[in-house]
């Protein structure tokens, strides 16, 4: 096997990035990080040679071919596991082979030259806590012996192939085994359900059978507690009985909303929720989580998060066309200093991991990430959060799909392998360190590049009938759910794999990325096929379309799977599951007022659920495909935090406004309130940058622990309920969303949940010249709060500060919706300049930040505030709800006060600092450098 080697000319980030972390290790050495070539085939020196060359960028790097080595140095290689999916390996072994070389196999590695004053033992804890995932990837630090990666397909036995599932002749407890071994997450109830299935059937099942089950049945695929019955208790002892909770409130608050929207194309029927965007097109947009792959493998479980939701996109109607993302991250602290149990991550690395698989995925394929948010709780250091969501633009009159008899499934993108087997079952089980690493997947953003450019072209040419993504349960899933009220029959001969040796059973429910599967007419498929091949996409033909309403499954002609589809999908039992719920008891600390509150202010901007996220921003593209409008970072200097993002999808007035809102801390006293804050604050954000609440919808992520515990299933309970009752007043649907349970990890023998959180996600439909951001413009202007202020510090970042949490925490009160129509007639009627709302902070930050923002002073009087209390510190960092600050000029604000009822409070100004006084007292008095150098990292929280 033939090696190239890449080095950097120069010291690069990527050294410094290595050498830094080490440092933050305790352990003093230098680093310095190569690129590792693999080539296998009948190759001849001059074909490695000009191979090294392709490799190579000649201004900043420079090339080895066959071994080399660095004396005083420890040698550390990281490279994926053989068998384990090299997308770039198979991007450049494809590129090589259009170059007309012979190359058989290509695999990649990344080479650590570290030197220093290091022992064995500190290269073996760099190796496993920062280098390598030890899940999918190998690591070597004996170069003398290093081992050269296995090239080709890796081949293993078989074994007995289809395999016969004993459940016939199984007790209770063997059901119970059976499950457990197999990592199928089913419930004794659920499989007793399966047994009796399988005595009518008068046989056992076979191996692919119960995998088939197991995922359809999947809290991942069914959402089985949120489409469960519930008996509810609640803290007066008031009990009822919901039959789906679903359905009696996220679904319900829609259907009343949707009387009066004649906008609302698709809710909660397709792949993502769909939308009227303008006479032309309709938007699609979906936000996942990909949580559980997040916390083993932080990189490959974000970048596979956003390939899954980019699918979701192509897979909307007949098709949308991605044209943004959005991410957020629920995450420890970075600088977290308690000792890990083993195989848990560390929250720094996690958060490196989960930054740079969003990043890479999103800007590979061209597609500009707009939108997110970041925050962070301890108790997320076992589980931590990966959303990801993408919008897309889908043509009017492509909005419904429909498989038809007879007509050809296929599967189009990737190849199948072992990566992300188990991975929706899997997300039903608790992290510890007996996680599958099977259950990790690989992602190929040039692969779904390559994909979704061919089923654009595809679908605009009508070539196929209906389309859906393989994600959770792979071929499994897609061809169960796509075929559900028909029935089909699949060879998995037809299947293009990554590995020889693969079982059906895998075959047939891995979860490898980048594929999509469609519902193809007979006398469509030579042309389907010519248009993929253009783009370099494999094609497979794998079964078809039938009306026998069985799933039908075989492997060289010997039966995988059999199942009646009626059983498959509403065979699910439903048991009735206990629900009570009580606030959590925290005291309300007694915060003493003080003589001055700029130390506090800096402090507070320096928290890092409130500090710049420009280091993970930058990462990303927000400019590509030339459409964003409203930038991420704002302002005279843009690095000021914007509310929102502002797309133009195409040239014209009409703009998507993206935001949300989302507030973990909240959810650890009251999830009624922590539920109705984030949907308050997606809102706000949404009509501080210009968007119009009456096209507004919205997207719901509930993530929580275990809701087999009844106080936890009660507190999910009254976050739905809570969903129902503000979208009913904003008059705001939702048009999609997804749940993500028992997030919760074992440390020490003791499991650890995470607080309850909810992602509210919301798209506005606006026109462009009402855009709005949030940076002061000029001096001589008008400082407006509009909203009430309230003593409601629980679970603010302040008290986060001293470690506190708080019972006061923030509620939603109706006439925030009063509030916000106000202020967006004032900004229709263009009286608006800038303008904020107030969020983790309150008052005081987004003062500081519109002041730094727009590098224009700023002078406030909290005198006449709208407030119900007094204290002055309550005033300046209480988090109430539905509150904005505005400016107006001055010719302006008469006005502006007769339409909105708003309080003025201040007046930009000159001198480069922030005042703020109440009853003549200066409460704070500082220089935006020096405010926006707290933002910016300079105050460590």
């Amino acid at each position: 096997m033939h090696q190239i080697e890449v080095f950097s000319k120069d010291r690069t980030a990527r050294d410094r990035t290595v050498t830094e972390t080490l440092s933050d290790m305790g352990i003093s050495a230098q680093a310095e990080v190569s690129d590792v070539y693999y080539l296998d085939g009948a190759l001849k020196d001059a074909d490695v040679n000009e191979a090294a060359e392709f490799f190579t960028d000649k201004v900043t790097q420079r090339h080895e071919t066959g071994s080399s080595k660095k004396e005083g140095s420890w040698i550390i290689e990281v490279r994926y596991k053989d068998g384990v999916s090299d997308p770039a390996g198979d991007v450049i072994m494809q590129a090589l082979t259009e170059l007309g070389k012979k190359v058989s196999a290509v695999r990649t590695a990344n080479r650590y030259y570290v030197k220093g004053e290091i022992q064995e033992s500190d290269v073996q804890k760099i190796c496993r806590k920062e280098l390598a995932n030890e899940i999918v990837q190998d690591y070597y630090y004996d170069y003398e012996n290093l081992p050269a990666p296995k090239p080709g397909k890796i081949t293993e036995d078989p074994g007995s192939e289809i395999r016969q599932v004993e459940i016939l002749e199984a007790g209770d407890s063997e059901l119970k085994e059976i499950s457990a071994k197999g990592l199928l997450s089913l419930s004794p109830e659920e499989m007793k359900k399966i047994k009796e299935y399988f005595e009518s059937e008068g046989r056992n099942p076979t191996d692919g059978e119960m995998e088939t089950i197991a995922q359809t049945w999947s809290e991942h695929c069914k959402h089985k507690t949120f489409n469960g019955r519930i008996k509810f208790t609640d803290r007066d002892g008031k009990k009822e009985i919901i039959k789906n909770l679903f359905e009696e409130t996220i679904v319900a608050a829609t259907k009343k909303i949707s009387e009066s929207k004649d906008w609302i194309v698709s809710a909660f029927k397709d792949n993502a929720g769909i939308i009227k965007l303008d006479e032309k097109n309709n938007l699609a947009f979906k936000v996942e989580t990909h949580n559980h792959p997040s916390a083993l493998d932080p990189y490959g479980g974000a970048s596979t998060g956003v390939g899954g939701v980019i699918r979701d996109i192509l897979g909307a109607g007949l098709g949308a066309k991605p044209i943004f993302n959005t991410d957020a991250f629920c995450l420890a602290r970075p600088d977290y200093d308690k000792e890990l149990p083993s195989g848990m991550l560390h929250p720094k690395r996690t958060f490196r991991g989960v930054v740079s698989g969003v990043r890479d995925y999103g800007n590979r394929m061209g597609i500009p990430t707009v939108n997110g948010a970041i925050a962070y709780h301890d108790d997320f250091r076992g589980a931590p959060l990966v959303f990801c969501g993408t919008g897309g633009l889908l043509p009017k009159g492509m909005e419904s799909k429909k498989a038809g008899r007879g007509e050809r499934i296929v599967v189009v993108g990737g190849k199948t392998g072992r990566d992300g087997l188990h991975g929706a079952t899997f997300s039903s089980a608790v992290l510890d360190e007996n996680a599958p690493g099977s259950a990790v997947q690989i992602g190929n953003p040039i692969e779904e590049k390559k994909m979704a450019d061919a089923l654009l072209k595809a679908r605009d040419r009508g070539l196929y009938t209906c389309i859906t993504d393989c994600g959770a349960g792979g071929l499994s899933s897609a061809v169960g759910e796509m075929a559900q009220s028909t029935g089909a029959e699949v060879d998995l001969e037809g299947v293009e794999l990554k590995h020889a040796g693969m079982q059906p059973w895998e075959i047939w429910t891995s979860e490898s990325q980048e594929r999509m599967v469609l519902s193809v007419p007979e006398d469509r498929l030579k042309e389907l096929k010519e248009v993929f091949s253009r783009e370099g996409v494999t094609v497979c033909v794998i079964g078809k379309i039938t009306d026998s309403k069985r799933l039908v499954v075989r492997h060289e002609l010997k039966s995988l799977v059999d199942l009646d589809m009626e059983f498959l999908h509403h065979g699910l039992p439903k048991p009735l599951k206990e629900a009570s719920w009580n606030e959590n008891r925290f005291e309300e600390p007694e915060p003493e007022e003080k003589e001055n509150y700029d130390e506090d202010l800096k402090k507070l901007l320096a928290h890092p659920t409130i500090a710049s996220k420009e280091e993970v921003v930058r990462r990303y593209d927000y400019e590509v495909q030339g459409n964003t409008i409203g930038k991420p970072l704002v302002g005279a200097f843009n690095d000021g935090p914007s509310d929102a993002a502002v797309i133009r999808p195409e040239f014209g007035s009409t703009a998507i406004v993206i935001a949300n809102g989302i507030n973990p801390r909240y959810g650890m006293i009251n999830s009624y309130h922590m539920a109705a804050s984030a949907i308050d604050e997606a809102l706000r954000n949404v009509v501080a940058s210009g968007g119009d609440l009456n096209r507004t919808a919205l997207l719901d992520n509930f993530c929580w622990a275990d809701t087999s515990r009844k106080e936890k299933l009660g507190s999910l309970v009254m976050a739905a309920k809570a969903c129902r009752d503000v979208a009913v007043v904003y008059g705001t649907p939702f048009i999609s969303g997804k749940d993500s349970l028992n997030n919760e990890f074992s440390e020490g023998g003791k499991r650890i949940g995470i607080p309850d959180t909810l992602l509210i996600s919301a798209v506005s439909v606006t026109d462009t010249a009402k855009i709005v951001s949030m940076d002061l413009k000029e001096e001589g202007n008008e400082v407006y709060v509009v909203g009430r202020t309230y003593d409601e510090l629980g679970g603010s970042c302040y008290y986060d500060l001293s470690g506190k949490t708080g019972a006061n925490v923030p509620m939603w009160r109706p006439e925030s919706k009063r509030d916000m129509e106000r202020l967006s007639e004032a900004m229709r009627a263009g009286l608006v300049r800038s303008c904020h709302d107030c969020s983790e902070g309150g008052i005081a930050v987004a003062a500081a930040e519109m002041a730094f923002a727009g590098n224009v002073g700023l002078k406030m009087e909290l005198d006449d505030v709208t407030r119900d209390t007094d204290n002055e510190l309550k005033i300046l960092f209480s988090e109430s709800n539905g509150r904005f600050l505005v400016e107006v000029r001055k010719e302006n604000g008469d006005k502006f006060r007769k339409l909105t009822g708003a309080a003025k409070i201040g007046e930009t100004a000159g001198g480069k600092k922030l005042t703020i006084t109440k009853n003549g007292k200066s409460l704070i008095d500082s220089k935006l450098d020096d405010l926006k150098a707290a933002w910016k990292g300079t105050i460590k929280w």
